[in-house]
């Protein structure tokens, strides 16, 4: 008997952080890229809608297969069920006493 996996693929997208499950998640041909396959979203059917999910079913409606950059995902993890797909803003960075040095133009 084949167990069916689950993965929550945390990744980002038009500086927001998209988190997002599938049955299938894998290292593509194209070299540099994941792809994430049949995307798993809750029944349209309930009460109690999440727009951020319904935003993600929209987005992802006719999608077989979607191709994202290795450098844009977060983390993946296996899960035993599905949660709640959403769209989030990233985490606000700590302000510190680090700067970045300025370049001089090369002109």
């Amino acid at each position: 008997m084949s167990e069916k996996h689950i993965y929550k693929v945390i990744f980002l997208n038009r500086d927001e952080v998209y988190e997002v499950y599938a049955k299938s998640v894998y290292e593509g041909d194209m070299y540099g890229f994941v792809i994430i396959e049949d995307f798993i979203f809750g029944e349209k059917s309930s009460v109690l809608v999440d727009p951020s999910e319904e935003k993600l079913r929209a987005e992802f409606e006719g999608v077989s297969r979607t191709f994202v950059p290795i450098h844009e995902i977060v983390r993946i993890d296996q899960v035993k069920k599905r949660g709640t797909a959403k769209i989030s803003s990233p985490p606000k960075k700590a302000a510190g006493n680090v700067s970045a040095f300025l370049m001089p133009d090369k002109n």
